[in-house]
């Protein structure tokens, strides 16, 4: 099996599992939690090079005081957890938004479990906390442009490497698989530069119980796909070109 080197997951449904239930949304998010490792885990067995899960966008932080309140403290206790996974598996974590706006409890722990991986050779597992698609390129361009005014940089040579160089992922690979979990059929401002070319996987699964077997199927779906980059196959083309001629 071709597995993608890089794959970044939407993690959608944990409070419709929760209600499902006749739980507090709460406990959703908790058994949310408790399959990130899960799900790290499978990713670093099947060899996959970067995983990338969509923890707490910036429009969560419009969602009631109380739930914002416990997630960030349920994140914290993870984030101990975390830190077994990662130099158990020998994975490096890292984190992409804008993480300054992050309680400090949790930050210090986040950047504390950073540095404790940044020698780990394995696959790299980021978090995408506080973060957005599009407020990431606009901090991009914002530093260009300060870069521009101050005489660093000419116009002329801003160009796509640039840009890519100037987001949060700078220096990595483009995700080459997106997953959405719970049934939602869009994107939600998430790596809008990087998954330019990357190929969608939707399933109605709730994220709690996506599980192995469920990435199985992304991953098959994948490879059931043909990727061209705006391009065509080759092979095939000059086979119809020479059947029309």
């Amino acid at each position: 099996m071709n597995t993608p080197k890089h794959i970044a997951i939407i993690m959608d449904g944990n409070g419709r599992w929760a209600k499902k239930r006749g739980l507090p949304r709460i406990f959703g998010h908790r058994e949310g939690a408790r399959n990130v490792k899960r799900m790290a885990t499978a990713c670093s067995n099947l060899g996959i090079e970067i995983l990338t899960i969509y923890g707490f966008s910036v429009e969560n932080w419009n969602r009631p005081e109380r739930e914002v309140s416990l997630l960030m403290k349920l994140m914290k206790v993870y984030s101990g957890v975390g830190r077994k996974l990662c130099m158990e598996n020998n994975v490096r974590f890292d984190l992409i938004g804008e993480i300054e706006k992050l309680p400090d409890f949790l930050k210090e722990g986040l950047l504390k479990l950073k540095d404790l991986t940044k020698q780990n050779t394995g696959m790299l597992l980021q978090a995408a906390l506080s973060y957005g698609g599009r407020d990431e390129i606009t901090r991009a361009v914002k530093k260009i442009a300060t870069d521009v005014k101050e005489g660093k940089l000419l116009p002329e040579e801003i160009n796509e490497e640039l840009i890519s160089k100037s987001l949060d992922t700078k220096g990595q690979t483009d995700p080459d698989l997106v997953i959405r979990t719970s049934g939602e059929y869009r994107i939600s401002n998430y790596l809008l530069w990087q998954s330019a070319y990357a190929e969608f996987y939707f399933t109605d699964v709730l994220w709690p119980d996506f599980s192995e077997a469920e990435l199985q199927k992304a991953i098959e779906s994948f490879n059931a796909r043909e990727r061209r980059f705006g391009g065509v196959e080759i092979l095939k083309e000059q086979k119809i070109q020479g059947s029309i001629l």
